[in-house]
């Protein structure tokens, strides 16, 4: 199992979260394994997900190497469930000091979702491995520069709205890393056919890997 430090290793190695929203539990399972496949070390199933803790619970332990973790953990009580079922990194849009206690409590990963500079410090000051600024297509990212000339000790992940083709701005605003959805979990493959997925994986860890050197 990996320790806290290597799971925050593996998401700093890859500059990538996964974040899988579908409507069918089999289909988020399907897209989560051909992402893995592709590259993807660190992904949340979030909790509209149907049946998102036993998919959670399956992909953490058929994939020991890869940090799974729950997403939209709004309380105490879903942050709870979500390590019972093996997550290692808990997600929420919003800040939650019972989900980051509960986080910490058990050594997860967790990522608190912001939007202005007082949340982004709240959040930190509340325990926050990495801040997720969201909804980040809302502003872009001379937003994450102006925030960050004076909070760049805090790492923020944005989410919403990061492609291939604009990664490299939000890594030049001095993002730590990025969230990353329909671009892959949503990649148009024929019924039973996931390996456009796995491109699409592979496309964008490419792009991050790019914007980094």
């Amino acid at each position: 199992m990996f320790t806290k430090l290597q799971r925050l290793q593996a998401i700093a190695d890859t500059g990538v979260v996964l974040i899988v929203r579908l409507d069918d539990a089999e289909e988020a399972y399907q897209v989560a394994t051909a992402a893995i496949a592709g590259g993807i070390r660190a992904l949340e199933i979030t909790y509209s997900v149907p049946n998102a803790l036993r998919i959670i619970e399956r992909l953490a332990s058929e994939h020991p190497d890869v940090v799974v973790g729950a997403g939209t953990v709004l309380d105490a009580q879903a942050a709870y469930a979500a390590i019972q079922a093996g997550a290692q990194l808990l997600v929420s849009p919003n800040l939650s000091p019972e989900m980051l206690a509960v986080a910490n409590r058990y050594q997860a990963v967790s990522i608190s979702g912001a939007f202005t500079p007082t949340e982004i410090v709240n959040s930190a000051e509340a325990g926050a491995d990495l801040v997720k600024l969201f909804p980040a297509e809302v502003l872009g990212p001379q937003y994450v520069k102006s925030v960050l000339a004076p909070l760049g000790h805090i790492p923020v992940a944005p989410t919403g709205g990061v492609t291939p083709e604009n990664v490299g701005e939000w890594f030049a605003a001095g993002v730590s890393a990025v969230g990353v959805g329909s671009f892959v979990t949503k990649a148009e493959h024929a019924p039973g056919d996931y390996e456009p997925v796995a491109i699409a994986a592979k496309t964008f860890l490419a792009a991050v890997d790019q914007a980094r050197t």
